[in-house]
């Protein structure tokens, strides 16, 4: 199974770049990855927030397949943990999907054109992070659903 990761904006950060690009490495042996960065458009005039976030979603859409399932993680999305979320890989890689893409919005969130698309809306916390923040988190906990579903130590 394929995973893609459609990200909106560039992660700046040096240190949360290596963090990445350090589980993306170890992520190799189990799955092929591929990290999408489309470029967010600036918002000048609050009131069109949800005209531009369908814009970004037009954009994100583009590079999901119809077959594609698509996670978004949203807030208002299902909290899981992390033996949940590798029972919820290991539930994908198992009915025949060939790839899934998670999609992380802008800290404005995700179009509705996306969430409609949506098979599954995902939710690190009720908290909010930052988008970068999100994108090593979901790397880090993908890399330790495989490694549930093969029972080596790293989870515990």
């Amino acid at each position: 199974m394929k995973i893609k990761i459609i990200a909106l904006g560039k992660i700046k950060e040096n240190y949360i770049k290596d963090g990445v690009e350090e589980f993306l490495k170890r992520l190799k042996p189990y799955t092929p990855i591929e990290i999408i960065e489309i470029n967010p458009i600036e918002i000048k005039d609050e009131n069109l927030i949800d005209n531009i976030l369908n814009q970004e979603g037009e954009k994100i859409l583009s590079h999901i397949n119809n077959d594609t399932y698509l996670i978004t993680l949203e807030i208002e999305g299902k909290q899981l943990s992390s033996e949940e979320f590798s029972s919820k890989i290991n539930d994908l890689c198992n009915s025949g999907i060939n790839e899934v893409a998670f999609v992380i919005g802008s800290s404005y969130g995700i179009g509705k054109n996306v969430k409609a698309r949506a098979n599954y809306k995902l939710s690190f916390s009720k908290m909010t992070f930052l988008h970068t923040f999100a994108r090593l988190i979901l790397i880090e906990q993908i890399y330790r659903a495989f490694k549930i579903l093969k029972n080596e130590t790293y989870h515990k």
